[in-house]
């Protein structure tokens, strides 16, 4: 079971070396974010993307609407689960009921094209047929 935190715990976490962040009511400790993420080749863009001041920006607070805004890829997202320690206890005395925010996704490329590609070769056919078997035979007589 996953330990859980009061946004009062998460607040005292808000220095460098000491980081701990709110994303979708789940409690991150980023202290080493910056340090894991530059020495890991793969992830470097990464830190580049989002900065390490940024990071610090929202130290002891809710991040979510931060973390949504820059559109982070699902790579990102499996990257944030390292830093994982628990859930936001949102039912205490006092606890303030975070506003949702909605997943940000990269958009899926869609089809290029359109009904264009289709409906033009199929009106000239079409136009072929109607001249070699209606137009062209009555022509003739």
């Amino acid at each position: 079971m996953a330990a859980t935190y009061t946004q009062a715990e998460v607040d005292k976490h808000n220095t460098k070396g000491d980081t701990w962040m709110i994303i979708h009511e789940k409690v991150y400790d980023v202290s080493t974010f910056a340090e894991d993420v530059k020495s890991d080749v793969l992830n470097h863009c990464f830190i580049l993307t989002i900065g390490e001041e940024a990071i610090y920006d929202e130290a002891g607070k809710d991040a979510t609407e931060s973390f949504e805004d820059i559109g982070h890829s699902d790579e990102a997202r499996e990257l944030l689960q390292k830093f994982y320690i628990g859930e936001l206890d949102t039912t205490s005395p006092g606890a303030v009921k975070p506003t949702p925010v909605p997943v940000t996704r990269i958009p899926e490329e869609k089809p290029k094209g359109s009904v264009l590609r289709v409906l033009i070769p199929a009106v000239v056919v079409a136009g072929i047929l109607l001249y070699k078997f209606v137009i062209a035979p009555q022509q003739k007589h």
